[in-house]
């Protein structure tokens, strides 16, 4: 296996504590899948399959595991999400696109990627699983054992073996503690668990029962849609009002809360290991300005064109490095208020559909596919994850070089003693952009004074939509022509250095698209989006629920209130059900014995002879036997029916 830039391993050639991270992760598969087989032993199945009926022992066992719901589960919420965080350092090598589990030519490394991703969801599938099975105290041992290897192993590798080739002599504690801390929390968490799961099992303690079908937070937003206007609104403070205003009835589900705690994790070790490696090339640079000025001393070019590259290289190095500095504050800040801003959006889009407004979004997308929504659950976390970092490298890269013109056009000519020259340029840019906007602000105001009717109502906002002064317009717009000819070319360039940059703000918004009205549907991760949303929408609508709540309660209590003793009302158990049917079988016979002879029986063997078996004739001994009794003891006469039956009717109690 070959991994570049790998955070983990570190410096291999300087360290060797006896483990391997690679080998481990490889080796960890062995128990994964033993633990997917036990926690598969113990889920019931809900249909019989062949197996079944082969193997008795197996009946209803070997269920399918599931490893966490994205859909609908709202419990362990943050559970899932520290499960998450244990799993950013894998993400991470993921996203890097350098985890390859064996050498492959280059057009095979899609599918290696496919493979790595495998192995990695299989190594860490346990994590969730056992956070997510019925049977807390089995997933609880299971998950407990597992995650203390993980712990165990990981704190060796990062202590023993700190430096890397990124970071220096701390790269992996520094890289590594978010991804300890996830799991040392679920390690906590299984030990809850065991210890809950116990004291239930002693029963010093009542068992939790399963999730309910609706959540109370859905229940009190329903019953604040019921109550009046009036009564909904509270007052808000200030931090409501200005950054975040909560929702007790609305709760984020585990994609959310996972997804947004992988994509911070990712920027801490993405802005890390950016801030390191810009240290180390801006070291370079330096080095390479002090073996120009060696160069120009040893072999006296002091005449040389070289000498003039060595202050401009000088400068440049100190201008970059503070301006990368400076950036990637910015660009952190950035795309971390972000990640928050798309939860918001999240809950701000989900309410409006809610509320059945569709008007926030374009009209291609107000009924989108099905199976286009479906898929983009799956989708989502991973391309959110994957446009948080890539967004973050080109916000940053953007926010640099913006840095570097402001500086170069304004900081160091105020420093070189060039004001008035910077100012004389400035002064001219300012007054150009402000006639520019003056013009056109003079055309407003022109019409709006002499080239529109006057207001129908004194009360009305503006005037009306209608012409004044045809004449005087139409020389007005035939002088303007020619100058807004000019003024058309400015302002496409403005338009589209505008675009680009808001482009590449908002290229890590998967809740945005970056595209014209109209090539929306050219933005897949838009499209991701919108399907998500609506999935989402479709199967956790509170009012739906709750509709469905009341109908089925309303079903369970004209179960309940039914009679215990109805055939036909009462669903069968599977239990007994075979000894049933045969006492039905065997109580009809005795009661019409002819129908001995009508029952079907199995061939005994292909070479028969065609009269009657020893079976057959003790059948019809027994039926002759059971008739001439029925007849013998029957006080009345019996009614004549079809077949010769005299009463076919089954034992009911």
């Amino acid at each position: 296996m070959m991994r570049g830039g790998d955070a983990r391993n570190g410096t291999n050639q300087t360290c060797d504590n006896g483990i391997s991270m690679d080998l481990f992760l490889h080796l960890s598969l062995v128990p994964a899948l033993f633990i997917m087989a036990v926690l598969s032993f113990f889920q019931r199945t809900a249909r019989r399959t062949a197996l079944d009926s082969k193997l008795p022992i197996l009946r209803g066992h070997f269920g399918i595991v599931v490893p966490l719901d994205l859909i609908g589960s709202l419990s362990n919420r943050w559970s899932y999400g520290f499960a998450f965080g244990a799993v950013s350092s894998s993400v991470m090598l993921l996203f890097s696109e350098s985890y390859l589990p064996f050498y492959v030519p280059a057009w095979a490394k899609v599918v290696v990627y496919l493979v790595g991703a495998l192995e990695v969801g299989l190594a860490y599938y346990p994590f969730f699983a056992c956070l997510s099975t019925p049977f807390r105290a089995v997933g609880a041992m299971l998950g407990f054992l597992y995650t203390l290897a993980w712990v165990i192993v990981t704190l060796w590798d990062t202590v023993t073996c700190p430096a890397g080739n990124v970071l220096g002599r701390f790269q992996k504690p520094v890289l590594q503690w978010p991804c300890i801390l996830c799991l040392v929390f679920l390690l906590g968490r299984f030990v809850h668990m065991l210890v809950k799961a116990v004291r239930i099992h002693l029963e010093l303690e009542t068992a939790e029962g399963q999730e309910q079908f609706m959540q109370p937070h859905q229940t009190q937003y329903v019953q604040s849609l019921l109550s009046p206007s009036s009564q909904r609104q509270t007052k808000e403070s200030w931090f409501q009002r200005k950054v975040y205003a909560w929702d007790p009835h609305f709760k984020f589900p585990n994609r959310m809360i996972g997804t947004s705690i992988i994509s911070l994790i990712g920027l801490y070790i993405m802005t890390v290991a950016d801030y390191s490696l810009s240290d180390y090339a801006f070291d370079r640079l330096d080095v390479l300005k002090d073996s120009l000025q060696d160069l120009i001393t040893v072999y006296n070019l002091t005449e040389h064109p070289i000498v003039t590259w060595v202050p401009q290289l000088e400068e440049f190095s100190r201008v970059a490095r503070g301006s990368w500095l400076a950036t990637t504050i910015f660009a952190s800040l950035t795309s971390v208020s972000y990640t928050f801003h798309v939860l918001a959006c999240y809950r701000k889009h989900l309410k409006r559909l809610w509320a059945g407004q569709k008007q926030f979004l374009p009209e291609r997308y107000h009924n989108p596919s099905s199976a286009v929504s479906v898929a983009a659950i799956a989708r989502y976390s991973g391309w959110q994850i994957a446009f948080t970092m890539w967004g973050y490298l080109i916000i940053h890269f953007v926010q640099f070089l913006f840095a570097l013109l402001v500086a170069y056009l304004v900081v160091l000519p105020l420093q070189h003693d060039g004001a008035l020259a910077m100012l004389t340029n400035l002064g001219f840019i300012l007054l150009t952009v402000g006639l520019v906007i003056a013009l056109v602000t003079l055309q407003i105001i022109l019409v709006q004074t002499f080239f529109l009717q006057d207001k129908i109502s004194p009360t009305d906002k503006q005037k009306p939509l209608a012409l004044n002064n045809r004449r005087a317009f139409h020389n007005f717009n035939y002088f303007f022509f020619f100058y807004n000819v000019i003024m058309g070319l400015s302002n496409c360039v403005m338009r589209l250095l505008l675009s680009c940059v808001v482009g590449t703000w908002l290229v890590s918004r998967i809740d945005r698209t970056i595209m014209q009205r109209g090539y929306e549907s050219m933005d897949p991760g838009y499209s991701t989006w919108i399907g998500m949303i609506f999935a989402d929408h479709y199967h956790g609508n509170p009012v739906m629920i709750c509709f469905c709540h009341l109908l089925l309660a309303e079903r369970h209590q004209r179960q309940r209130s039914a009679t215990a003793y109805s055939q036909f009302n009462n669903v069968p158990t599977a239990v007994g059900s075979r000894a049933r049917r045969r006492w039905l079988v065997l109580y009809t016979l005795l009661k019409n014995p002819r129908l001995i002879l009508l029952r079907k029986r199995h061939a005994s063997s292909s070479h028969a002879p065609s009269g009657l078996t020893p079976l057959d004739t003790v059948a019809l001994a027994c039926m002759l036997a059971l008739e001439r009794g029925v007849v013998d003891t029957a006080t009345d006469t019996p009614t004549p029916t079809p077949a010769g039956v005299t009463d076919i009717r089954p034992m009911v109690d």
